[in-house]
């Protein structure tokens, strides 16, 4: 893999709830180093690990950067993976707590950094909070009203497909492009794509960076592709395999949308109406495994669900930008008491370690 940076999400606004990956992201059997982050917000998490990402690129290293649903702008990891570095954000929602304290894990409390006397007595903190927190079950609520709908459209469309054709195919696909080995297989979780304040998110250049080759499954219910998808995982990870494996940001625990396998150079996408790739990658239409009569038989319904999911889709974003305007106010009351000159002082020291 070239030396080059990589995006991916590690958590998801998804119409299931805010789910998190965070505990996925690295391997505690496999010498990995996990700093993980504790402080306010405001207190230059953020900022903290984009110095770290400069210097890393600044060193000429693989870098995956990890962007913030809530708020893009904003970093939540940066995975280094020739150092087996991790360093993330650890507060809420994406709470992380170490499980292998020392070994693994490591506490990098950013409260040292600030005056807590400062932050006394601040009642609109308390309010600001919890504004915060109403936006973003509002937020919620409208995602999982969708996530009804999209279920619905992503059954209808399952029972109108072939599903002993789609797995035929899948099989032949993994014993064309997926031989064994003799390695230790390991999975790493995400999301390609996520729900935030600017509406729906997504990076298919990561995919294109990694892999050589693509193919590329359209799908606009996820029906077939998801067969096809849970198939080259299962075979990938028998056969030896370190994937990468890129959940659906609306129904991850149905869906898969995507697994890439480095070592091979390979990555099978799930291309729709959010996402797609390359012209030049190979592509398979779910039209091939899809009975198109009793599919159409149910359009009407289907096309209302769509109507009422992107609306709904709308609303969630304008609450989640509220709720973003919202927390920028509750930064500003950590800011004015952090003393960033301690805070850089630190930064220099972390990576003069890390990457000497």
């Amino acid at each position: 893999m070239e030396k080059t940076t990589l995006n991916f999400f590690l958590a998801a606004n998804s119409f299931e709830g805010f789910v998190s990956k965070f505990a996925e992201c690295y391997n505690p059997y496999d010498g990995w180093k996990v700093y993980i982050i504790k402080g306010g917000p405001g207190t230059g998490k953020s900022s903290f690990m984009k110095f770290v990402a400069k210097k890393a690129n600044e060193n000429d290293l693989v870098l995956l950067t990890c962007p913030c649903s809530s708020d893009p702008d904003s970093l939540d990891a940066v995975i280094i993976p020739d150092k087996k570095t991790v360093i993330l954000d650890g507060t809420a929602p994406h709470t992380l707590d170490p499980v292998y304290p020392a070994v693994c894990e490591e506490i990098l409390n950013f409260g040292e950094f600030w005056d807590s006397e400062k932050l006394e007595g601040k009642t609109k903190v308390l309010e600001l909070t919890g504004e915060n927190k109403r936006l973003h079950q509002t937020a919620s609520r409208y995602l999982q009203a969708a996530g009804k709908l999209l279920t619905d459209n992503y059954k209808t469309a399952l029972l109108c497909t072939d599903r002993k054709k789609a797995e035929k195919f899948a099989k032949k696909l993994c014993k064309d492009l997926i031989p064994k080995t003799d390695n230790t297989p390991h999975e790493w979780v995400g999301f390609l794509g996520g729900i935030g304040p600017k509406g729906l998110m997504g990076f298919s250049d990561t995919p294109e960076k990694i892999c050589k080759r693509l193919v590329v499954i359209k799908d606009k219910y996820y029906a077939s592709s998801n067969i096809i998808m849970e198939e080259i995982r299962e075979t990938a990870l028998k056969n030896g395999y370190e994937i990468i494996t890129l959940k659906n940001p609306f129904l991850p625990s149905i869906i898969t949308d995507h697994i890439i396998i480095p070592e091979l150079s390979l990555g099978f996408v799930t291309e729709n109406d959010f996402l797609s790739f390359g012209v030049n990658s190979r592509r398979i239409h779910s039209v091939r495994f899809t009975n198109t009569n009793q599919l159409k038989q149910n359009k009407e319904r289907m096309n209302f669900n769509k109507k009422v999911i992107d609306y709904l889709l709308k609303s969630a974003y304008t609450t989640l930008a509220e709720a973003k305007a919202v927390h920028d106010k509750l930064e500003s009351y950590y800011i004015e008491a952090m003393d960033f000159e301690k805070l850089n002082d630190f930064k220099e020291k972390f990576c003069k370690k890390l990457f000497s």
